[in-house]
């Protein structure tokens, strides 16, 4: 197996972070991923990646410091977890994973926390793969997301939603709404660029917000901060290809069903 290294504020700047590798018109949202990366690695934020040019890495780090709307003290919150390509099914995600394990077992935490998609959502882990390495689901919202545990203590506290998540809804009422933070090296590109053409084709009105804190993200009205699209105030979803004009309709109509 190849050898994962771990990004840090001094070899960011050299080091690739796995996502828009090669996509050079994103070249300002991975820039600002990485910014984001350096300033959140002094709350405890770790981005360990396998040494090749490829999408395999998981992120984590303090629920208190989780730019998610979820409260678990003392536990790990997973973000994004991603092994692709030819690493499948070759131990890269088990062995990111028992790394993670491995970290808060050492911090003496209770236990990892993640949010995903009662079915299948883009910029989410598997489900069904990680309830099968032991993570149970703790809570379910309206709106489709699951958060699950991996507990090391069975009477630890659970962790659970915050109150902004549990209507599915946001509070503009009219058109498009889209959430978006820059933990996404793609996020901000297609948000502010190509969602802004498919509206003015469609006359729907759109409001973008940019979560730029800690706090603005806890309290979002999604548990997916890196891109979450509300349509007359009921969230829709997380695919970051529905900003496109060629692909709008056909993921608002499956969103629908």
């Amino acid at each position: 197996m190849k050898k994962f290294i771990e990004l840090n504020p001094e070899n960011i700047a050299s080091e690739h972070i796995c996502c828009a590798i090669s996509d050079k018109k994103c070249a300002d949202s991975y820039q600002a991923k990485k910014d984001w990366l350096k300033k959140e690695f002094a709350n405890g934020y770790v981005f360990r990646r396998l040494d090749e040019r490829a999408k395999v890495f998981i992120e984590y780090g303090p629920a208190e410091n989780a730019w998610i709307p979820i409260t678990a003290p003392n536990y790990l919150n997973v973000n994004c977890f991603w092994v692709s390509g030819k690493y499948k099914k070759n131990g890269y995600g088990k062995a990111l994973l028992q790394s993670a394990v491995e970290d808060a077992k050492a911090q003496n935490k209770n236990g990892l926390a993640t949010v995903v998609g009662t079915k299948k959502f883009h910029f989410m882990s598997d489900t069904k793969w990680l309830l099968r390495q032991g993570f149970e689901e703790v809570e379910r919202i309206t709106s489709g997301f699951s958060l699950l545990a991996l507990k090391f203590n069975k009477s630890s506290e659970n962790p659970k939603f915050n109150e902004s998540v549990l209507s599915g809804e946001c509070p503009d009422r009219e058109g498009i709404v889209v959430y978006y933070s820059n933990r996404c090296p793609f996020a901000e590109f297609h948000a502010m660029n190509s969602l802004v053409e498919t509206a003015e084709k469609r006359n729907l009105p759109l409001k973008v917000i940019k979560l730029k804190t800690m706090e603005e993200a806890q309290n979002c009205p999604s548990p997916a901060t890196i891109f979450s699209l509300f349509l007359d105030g009921k969230f829709m979803t997380t695919d970051l290809s529905v900003c496109m004009d060629s692909r709008y309709d056909k993921v608002i109509e499956k969103a629908k069903k």
